[in-house]
């Protein structure tokens, strides 16, 4: 586990912010653009390690070899033939795609999982090799990185605005892109059903995944007026994307592909939902079967889990807590490591003992580094973020438990810290530790129906009917027939 300050230093010194003229390879246009194809590359590159380590990469041969078999075929009928692109799924639930300057594509676990044909991947596939060949990703990856990183660098430094003034600077970010935002992804469906009509699949199917997207964020309650959305409303998007590809249909008479039962039959077994084996929350305590530990989550605290680090704090944003794995064979050397990477300044120390385990506890305050050709801003107990750190020596591996507060507020938190960090324990339960991850699981319908008649056949509770709908683009209502692949869900 890593500390993330350094991957957004990384971002920073890679994005060079002198600009060029130059012809947009898809439209022809002579417009800015802020990097050359080297430089994207290049940010590609360095970036790559820092998704890896925040999410993982998912293991799966066969899958790794079709986005790898359809990515460079899609690659090779594009307007950027000649960058290395290169193909990835990232172990994370959510229903995301995404890419980065310089060809680097990424599918998450959880769409991979959603597609129902390999026509809706491709559509999707050629969304976000459009975003890199039309250079969106070059443009909006800079302006992204440069407002995300310093609030990311805000949030590290500055804990206090992990509340409502970190949502507010997101929002205030989110409305500087918003103008060209939605043209790029206008432009990248427009893109997406060109490639992925160009390699044989009926872009139809990408329109149909809209209406799965839709879904996923209308059962979510996150559904926004289109006018605030950084990307086009799902439901508009379905109408507009089956609009381009009858007239790319109607121009280029041909058999387009969907090829649903063999994409069903790869993602048979596909982890689905969050992975037990990389940590969980359950009533208000964190286990990790894998690595055999557990600690508490103070009750109403936030929390969010990564193959890196998990990350908690309470809705006010005025603390917070990270757990992450410490540098060094020793706690004097994961100390030593510690201050010096966080640039810390050790107010005290002392070695304990937490349920067992050798502990070094550490309060400190980070030291605040003045900006080149800024002012040297004064140090207030406001802005001055204090740690309280619990290094854990636990199995032949040494846990920093962080607790985090603007020093003017630290000795009301700390108690928190405290008693987090006296929660940590072995896990021993077997049922957390023997707990098994869900997976997606492709059978066949024993009978004729409604979906939700075949789901309740087929032994799903009637609670799920809809969750398990939008796994299979289906309404309740609509008919399965008898030997008709199907997805459900089990451990």
């Amino acid at each position: 586990m890593n500390i993330p300050t350094p991957f957004y230093r990384l971002f920073l010194l890679a994005v060079v912010t002198v600009s060029a003229c130059s012809r947009n390879p898809v439209t022809g246009k002579r417009e800015v653009i802020l990097m050359s194809k080297e430089q994207e590359v290049a940010l590609g590159q360095q970036s790559h390690p820092a998704v890896v380590a925040t999410m993982g990469l998912y293991q799966d041969k066969n899958l790794e070899n079709f986005i790898n078999e359809k990515g460079k075929a899609m690659a090779r009928i594009s307007h950027r033939p000649d960058l290395p692109y290169q193909f990835y799924i990232v172990d994370s639930p959510v229903v995301n795609a995404f890419a980065v300057p310089g060809g680097y594509v990424y599918f998450t676990r959880g769409i991979m999982a959603h597609f129902n044909n390999e026509a809706e991947f491709a559509g999707v596939l050629g969304h976000e090799i459009g975003h890199i060949t039309a250079r969106h990703s070059a443009r909006q990856q800079t302006s992204q990185l440069f407002g995300t990183v310093a609030l990311i660098g805000g949030a590290i430094l500055a804990p206090r605005v992990i509340g409502q003034n970190l949502d507010q600077a997101q929002q205030a970010l989110q409305l500087a892109l918003l103008s060209y935002s939605r043209d790029h992804e206008s432009e990248s469906d427009k893109i997406g059903v060109e490639y992925s009509s160009k390699i044989g699949y009926d872009a139809h199917q990408m329109a149909n995944f809209f209406a799965t997207i839709k879904r996923i964020s209308d059962n979510a309650g996150q559904a926004i007026p289109t006018f605030l959305s950084t990307h086009p409303d799902p439901g508009g998007r379905y109408n507009r994307v089956h609009e381009l590809a009858k007239d790319y249909q109607a121009k280029n008479p041909g058999k387009y592909e969907v090829d649903r039962e063999s994409f069903l039959r790869m993602i048979d077994g596909i982890l689905y939902g969050e992975d037990p084996r990389q940590g969980f929350v359950e009533n208000n305590m964190f286990y990790h079967p894998e690595l055999r530990f557990q600690f508490p989550v103070p009750n109403g605290w936030q929390h969010q889990n990564s193959p890196t680090q998990f990350q908690m704090a309470p809705k006010d944003g005025k603390s917070g807590m990270v757990l992450m794995l410490a540098k060094g064979n020793s706690l004097d050397e994961a100390a030593q490591t510690m201050v010096k990477e966080l640039s810390l300044n050790v107010l005290e120390s002392a070695k304990t003992t937490i349920n067992g385990n050798p502990a070094l506890v550490i309060i400190s305050q980070q030291q605040q580094q003045q900006e080149q050709g800024q002012p040297q801003q004064q140090q207030t107990a406001q802005n001055t973020v204090q740690i309280g750190t619990h290094l854990i020596q636990y199995n032949n591996a040494i846990y920093a438990l962080h607790g985090l507060s603007a020093a003017s507020n630290f000795n009301s938190q700390f108690p928190v810290f405290q008693r987090v960090a006296s929660g940590f324990r072995a896990l021993t339960d077997s049922e957390k530790l023997n707990r098994k991850p869900e997976r997606v699981q492709v059978k066949t319908a024993p009978r004729d129906g409604t979906f939700s008649e075949v789901m309740v056949a087929m032994g799903m509770p009637a609670s799920r009917v809809e969750e398990l709908g939008v796994l299979n683009s289906m309404k309740k209502d609509d008919r399965v027939t008898r030997g008709s692949l199907i997805k459900v869900v089990g451990r």
